[in-house]
């Protein structure tokens, strides 16, 4: 027990060192306006690079990046449906899903998934 206390105190006095040596060796100094700049083709940029965005595209854009990550966690669920205990998997399966369906419905209450021009 000493000797998995003592060597996890070296192994975290390691890392601390590692990273406040990373920390120290990139800070940059030197600042530059033409590195600063965005890059167009080697010319000035015309516009300004802080364009309005639109905020119903992003809240689509998260929405549908929760939704694809909540799919993805129910692939799986069809591969151990050999291995598993059916009763425990369909319980499992229909709570994962009713919340995934009352998040969609709440996001459709709130008018998140109606476009505005």
């Amino acid at each position: 027990m000493m000797m998995m206390t003592l060597l996890t105190s070296i192994v975290m006095f390691i890392v601390i060192l590692i990273m406040a040596l990373a920390s120290m060796i990139s800070k940059k100094t030197f600042t530059d306006r033409e590195k600063n700049s965005p890059f167009e083709c080697g010319f000035d940029p015309i516009n300004s690079a802080r364009l309005p965005f639109s905020i119903q595209f992003f809240l689509i854009a998260v929405i549908f990046l929760i939704f694809d990550v909540e799919i993805a966690l129910l692939l799986p669920m069809i591969m151990i449906y050999k291995i598993s205990n059916i009763n425990l998997l369909l319980i499992t399966s229909f709570f994962f899903i009713l919340i995934l369906l009352i998040g969609l419905y709440h996001e459709w209450y709130q008018g998140a998934l109606n476009w505005k021009f």
